[in-house]
């Protein structure tokens, strides 16, 4: 049975920099599962759309995919954007949504790992505040997952974790910040719970201006290319177990 192909669903912005750090994911998944095929299609503003990716595969003869989005909370896009178009796509394909990325221990990692080559040490856990800067939304159960991270990785040994929003929702950034700092952390970092530079992402770093540390956005760590692989095969398992396999 020829494994289905892995087709990964990006937003898509005007900066450069996005498409960019979804093609350096993308290429790390492959050399995670060399032989798995693996595209790219963007929502928006860049090409290929995901509809000419589907047209394409279709065309190819390809039967099987399976559409990941590359989204860290279950709001609107994963909830609406991405099965309409799903729903549009030639009715030769076989198409599985896979779950979203978020939330993961996996993604805990990988954003430690990022506050890490920031120059914070695992020694500087207990006296560091951390915010946990999301893109944010006006989806309450986004916003409930990403409050429910927050607290999740302050019990892994930070001096204190918050959430903040560049968009949609209270508090910012900077707000935040100031609390953490009121709190009486030692020093404060601000861990960007994104996957890719673009506006919002932008919003939260000048948001972070009074923090003592601002990581980068999570983009091609290993462990979220690990994550997408993990999401794959779970989006497989069903038609896997239907043959026997």
């Amino acid at each position: 049975m020829q494994a289905p192909v892995l087709l990964v669903i990006a937003h898509g912005s005007r900066d450069a920099r996005h498409a960019a750090t979804v093609h350096a994911l993308v290429e790390r998944v492959r050399a995670q599962r060399p032989g798995l095929r693996v595209e790219t299609g963007f929502l928006d503003f860049n090409v290929p759309s995901v509809q000419g990716v589907l047209e394409s595969l279709a065309a190819e003869g390809v039967r099987d995919v399976v559409a990941l989005p590359l989204l860290l909370t279950r709001a609107f896009h994963a909830k609406a954007d991405i099965p309409a178009v799903l729903r549009a796509a030639p009715a030769r394909l076989r198409i599985r949504q896979a779950a979203v990325l978020g939330p993961s221990p996996l993604l805990l990692s990988a954003l430690e790992r990022r506050l890490y080559e920031a120059g914070l040490s695992p020694a500087d856990k207990s006296s560091t505040g951390v915010v946990l800067a999301s893109a944010g939304s006006s989806d309450p159960e986004a916003i409930a997952v990403i409050a429910d991270i927050a607290r999740e990785w302050w019990h892994t040994g930070w001096c204190a974790v918050r959430p903040a929003f560049a968009s949609a929702c209270l508090p910012r950034t900077e707000d935040a910040v100031r609390e953490l700092r009121a709190l009486g952390c030692a020093r404060v970092a601000v861990a960007p719970y994104v996957l890719a530079p673009g506006f919002l992402p932008d919003r939260i770093a000048r948001g972070a201006a009074g923090a003592d540390v601002l990581a980068e956005v999570l983009g091609p760590a290993p462990e979220v290319a690990r994550l997408l692989l993990r999401r794959y095969d779970a989006a497989c398992r069903p038609a896997l177990q239907a043959l026997g396999a």
